[in-house]
């Protein structure tokens, strides 16, 4: 494994954990920690972020071009991953199931559209 793989891997793991516990401890009434979960979630978004420069700075990758493309490839992404978390908080916490159900495959179907935006067609 190359080195670069193997930090990319570390500080992935621990972003994502931080992230996922900042989520569920905002989201979930019973802890009642909604400040202390977003500030974990950012956090977490944040060594996430420093993962992504730390592998493509040891890969001797060239920075990320700001495009018009690239902004509305984020842009797309983050859409269709909240219209999938929409889709999933009406199904499972607001009992809205098949509005949840509907919501959740439009935004698999608009995060499906990424691929062939970022890869394109042959």
């Amino acid at each position: 494994m190359k080195k670069s793989s193997f930090v990319a891997m570390i500080l992935g793991t621990i972003g994502g954990i931080l992230f996922a516990l900042g989520m569920c401890m905002a989201l979930i009434p019973e802890w009642n920690a909604f400040r202390p979960g977003v500030i974990m979630g950012v956090v977490g978004a944040v060594v996430l972020l420093i993962m992504v420069l730390v592998w493509r700075k040891m890969e001797n990758k060239e920075p990320i071009h700001v495009s018009g493309k690239t902004i509305g490839t984020v842009l797309l992404g983050i859409a269709g991953a909240l219209l999938l978390g929409v889709g999933m908080c009406l199904t499972m916490v607001w009992s809205n199931m098949i509005l949840g159900i509907v919501i959740g495959i439009v935004g698999i179907v608009v995060l499906l559209c990424l691929i062939p935006l970022t890869k394109g067609l042959q």
